[in-house]
This record gives structure tokens, sequence and C-alpha cells, in this order.
């Protein structure tokens, strides 16, 4: 079975969909801003979760820019 087919590594297969990568980046940041609004009292949650969706949003931002000069493939 080895014979016939290439021994490949998983990083050297294709990646998958890249636009739903970054949709899904986006939505699940809109979904840690939408929790703002909750019933906490106190302000480290708002902090954490204002932290990691803006997080998102550089990632996103940064593969897009990335992307675009042709720095990454």
């Amino acid at each position: 079975m080895a014979g016939s087919e290439p021994v490949t590594s998983p990083d050297q297969h294709k990646p998958g969909h890249r636009k739903a990568g970054r949709i899904g980046a986006v939505v699940t940041a809109l979904a840690l801003l939408a929790m703002i609004c909750g019933n906490h009292e106190g302000r480290v949650e708002d902090i954490w979760l204002v932290g990691l969706a803006a997080l998102l949003l550089v990632i996103v931002i940064g593969d897009a820019v990335l992307r675009r000069n042709g720095l990454r493939s």
C-alpha cells in the first residue's frame, strides 16, 4: 500500500476553505462582542471578550494583508 501512494505529512495537504475560515472568525468575534450585554457585574469579563474579539480581527486583517502583498500563499 505504501508503494502505490506517496507518504505525505498533514501540513502538505491542501488547506481548507480560507473564506469560510475568515467568515467564521468574524462571526465568532461578533458573538464575543454580543456577550458583553450579559448579567455579569465585573468588567474583567468585558476586557477579555473585547480583547479576544480584537485579536481574532487582527489575525484576519493581518492574514488578508499578507496574502495581498504576496508574503503568504
